[in-house]
């Protein structure tokens, strides 16, 4: 039991998240599963127990006592943008969307990862795995308008800043993400928003993070970016050779 890697997941609270703080608690025999969350109720959302810490990525000295003592680190914090109150759906328009105060990607993506990152590669972490999104490429992306946030230019920051950390590393730019069943599909990966011109731009959480997951058993995910889409179900072979989806991978950012 002593030797098996403690694995901390950030945003353990978040949808994404969750499932992979589950996945690491299912596997006990391979890991040991911690969470950080940012209120009481996230840490209530996933069971209460001992291993979910509770701080805020924005301050740096209130998330390293989560990660003394770990030995991988999965990053799934993210800004979420709000509907703008008074939104009237029946009046047509686009409704607008807005961060809270001090929420914005600006100090959630880039920030507040970048302290994780610091905080990881002081703490002498062998591997961070950070889940951004496609869409990075392009600065005029739609996402970056919501709230005036750039949040896509902010991740990609944050994802340059990890890969110039020293700190071995697996990016992961998800696509955009569907609500269903993971294990189901075929898993695509590709680079530069390649995928976002297909109709294969989409993948199920339970898929990212069970990536997520995998990264941190095989060599030939370390030190590696890429975008991360599937096919329909049903139209192929599920993926569950991750050793070699990792090895298809030869961009490092």
């Amino acid at each position: 039991m002593a030797n098996l890697p403690t694995v901390l997941v950030t945003g353990a609270s978040g949808k994404t998240g969750q499932i992979v703080y589950k996945k690491l608690k299912e596997r006990s025999d391979k890991f040991v599963a911690k969470g950080l969350v940012r209120t009481p109720q996230g840490k209530e959302k996933i069971g209460g127990e001992d291993g979910v810490f509770i701080g805020d990525i924005r301050d740096a000295d209130s998330i390293t006592p989560a990660i003394q003592g770990i030995d991988a680190l999965v990053i799934l914090t993210s800004a979420v943008p709000k509907m703008k109150p008074g939104f009237d759906p029946t009046k047509g328009g686009r409704p607008e969307f807005i961060f809270d105060d001090g929420q914005y990607p600006e100090q959630v993506d880039w920030i507040g990862q970048k302290n994780q990152i610091d905080a990881a590669k002081a703490a002498g972490v062998k591997h961070i795995v950070l889940v951004g999104s496609m869409g990075g490429t392009n600065p005029d992306h739609p996402l970056n308008k919501l709230g005036n946030g750039n949040i896509l230019i902010w991740k990609r920051k944050a994802e340059q800043y990890l890969a110039d950390s020293g700190t071995p590393y697996t990016i992961i730019r998800a696509g955009g993400l569907v609500d269903k069943e993971g294990g189901a599909r075929e898993l695509l990966v590709g680079k530069d928003d390649e995928l976002l011109q297909t109709d294969t731009k989409t993948v199920p959480r339970a898929d990212v993070a069970e990536v997520c997951i995998q990264a941190l058993l095989f060599e030939e995910a370390k030190n590696k970016a890429f975008d991360l889409g599937s096919k329909p179900e049903g139209t192929s072979s599920p993926t569950n050779d991750f050793k070699a989806l990792f090895s298809q991978v030869t961009a490092r950012f």
